[in-house]
């Protein structure tokens, strides 16, 4: 898989060279990702909020994310006009 990211100097560091690609944000390469963490903050509170919404186990943290995940990969239609 190809990862589009902008060009932050930490990217390099951790991606491999032959999969990342720094792209400008008029591109349009990134809003997928963008669309996809906007979409995950605002349904997974625990994320956003420390003081009405948290875990107090990792385990049930990690759960409440996965469980996003894998609804949000069910409401995706199965042939839709995603570039990836």
């Amino acid at each position: 898989a190809v990862c589009y990211t902008d060009f932050w100097s930490a990217y390099p560091t951790v991606l491999p060279s032959k999969r990342h690609r720094p792209v400008g944000k008029e591109t349009g390469k990134t809003s997928y990702i963008e669309r996809f963490n906007c979409t995950l903050r605002q349904r997974v509170s625990r994320l956003v909020r420390k003081a009405l919404a948290f875990s107090k186990k990792l385990e049930n943290h990690i759960g409440a994310i996965w469980n996003f995940i894998h609804h949000y990969n069910d409401s995706l239609p199965l042939c839709s006009s995603f570039p990836f």
